[in-house]
């Protein structure tokens, strides 16, 4: 590796061996690849399994599951973990005791069945997983079956979920993220931490869903890895997870594995997403007229292919501004740096999918009308507005998008009462926002334009 080469963080799971590769060590060892940490591991347990089922299974001593984590963790600085499949009570009251002091975050996902309803964990286990290794845990994950048996209680639909969370919260998390994907309809799932929130999305139907958990399980520690806090690293596994059951990959003759590389799709698109708004920025310091920069600042946003919010958008924090030395971006470039133009972006991207990037530039009567000479460019009334809508970007997104299945070049945003008017202009790539941006610097030359 070369000396300036940055060293990806290391994940530990600590899980039993799926011989099929869709679950288990296996899963998260390619989960964390595919996010860009490197993945140690100790083996709780051997299984004979594949796409059908769970043939046997051979859970391996504490002593020699202890002398994994011990050799993992005496030479590797472990930035987060994990535990799945554990066995039996002995190997999660070893594997409580290696990791309840560790100085790392810990993510529990409490693993009882497999997909194919054999079980992996037995009753006293279930019992020590509730008394002792819960309680060490940073999160833990259980699906709607897991939730039932460690806090004993009944999930029959949506509206039982955040009171379950809560329940297996009680028994000493510090939070709590409940899937709830074993319910009929689309599947929500139900955080709870030091606040509570839900992720609901459309159920993709496939069955095609193995290893699901230990997938999600293992982006969340990926992510906490890599540093994100723990309600940015659930919200980014929820997203990869949903990627990852959402491709069309398929493999073996029965309930095939999660596309384990989609989870870190996005990942790789941002360091190009990052390389093409830098050039962009570039360029707008390089000769960008001050007096096209809003009040607000202007921001440049791209959005990586997996894009799902604003946490995924790369764009620069704290914007450009006019100052005595030009047009200046204030702040570094990178994922999450905006959140107006992100979501605006991200709104239209819901219709028209090909777009990848957008601006915001300071609006003008002359500037608007000359656009709507040269380009495709709608017009939105923020004082249309409803009070109860969900998100200003997001109404205007959707107003601008009404009826059209392509979005315009730009749109004209003639502002209201304590709402800056604006210029935003779209592009399907970085390349093509930067030329759209200097075709609108052009006509400051045309000393109507103003």
């Amino acid at each position: 590796m070369p000396a300036d080469a940055p060293t990806p963080p290391v994940a530990l799971t600590v899980a039993g061996s799926d011989s099929g590769g869709g679950a288990g060590a296996q899963a998260d060892l390619k989960t964390f690849e595919a996010c860009g940490a490197f993945g140690a591991s100790a083996v709780t347990a051997v299984t004979a399994q594949n796409t059908r089922g769970v043939a046997a299974s051979d859970v391996l001593s504490p002593d020699i599951v202890r002398a994994q984590c011990d050799a993992v963790v005496s030479d590797f600085d472990v930035a987060a973990a994990k535990t799945g499949m554990l066995g039996d009570a002995d190997v999660v009251e070893t594997v409580a005791d290696a990791l309840r002091d560790a100085a790392f975050p810990v993510v529990v996902d409490p693993v009882v069945v497999a997909q194919s309803g054999d079980r992996l964990l037995t009753e006293r286990g279930v019992d020590t997983v509730r008394e002792a290794l819960l309680p060490a845990a940073t999160l833990a994950t259980p699906n709607v079956p897991e939730a039932e048996l460690l806090a004993g209680v009944e999930i029959t639909h949506e509206g039982d979920l955040r009171e379950a969370a809560e329940a297996v919260a009680d028994l000493g998390p510090d939070a709590v993220l409940l899937t709830g994907g074993h319910l009929d309809g689309d599947p929500v799932d139900v955080f709870v931490g030091d606040a509570a929130r839900a992720f609901t999305r459309e159920r993709v139907h496939t069955s095609d869903t193995h290893g699901s958990g230990c997938t999600l399980s293992a982006a969340i520690v990926a992510r906490l890895a890599h540093g994100d806090a723990l309600s940015d690293a659930v919200e980014r596994g929820v997203e990869g997870v949903a990627a990852a059951i959402a491709s069309e990959r398929s493999v073996g003759t029965g309930d095939g594995p999660v596309d384990h590389r989609a989870v870190g799709d996005a990942r790789t698109d941002t360091a190009d997403a990052i390389t093409a708004v830098r050039d962009v920025v570039a360029a707008l310091e390089a000769d960008w007229p001050p007096g096209l920069v809003p009040e607000v600042g202007t921001n440049v946003a791209v959005a990586p292919a997996g894009a799902r919010s604003p946490a995924d958008v790369v764009a620069v924090d704290g914007r450009l501004h006019a100052t005595s030395r030009g047009v200046r971006a204030t702040g570094s470039i990178a994922p999450g740096a905006s959140s107006h133009v992100a979501r605006f972006l991200l709104g239209v991207r819901e219709t028209d999918p090909g777009v990848a990037a957008a601006a915001n530039v300071r609006y003008g009567e002359a500037r608007a009308s000359a656009l709507r000479e040269r380009w495709d460019a709608e017009t939105v009334d923020r004082a249309d507005e409803p009070a109860d809508a969900d998100g200003t970007m997001d109404w205007t997104a959707r107003d601008a998008m009404r009826g059209r299945e392509r979005a315009p070049d730009a749109v004209l945003d003639e502002g209201a009462v304590g709402k800056e008017p604006m210029i935003r202009v779209l592009a399907r790539d970085a390349g093509a926002l930067r030329e759209k941006l200097a075709t609108v610097a052009s006509l400051e030359a045309d000393a109507d334009v103003v």
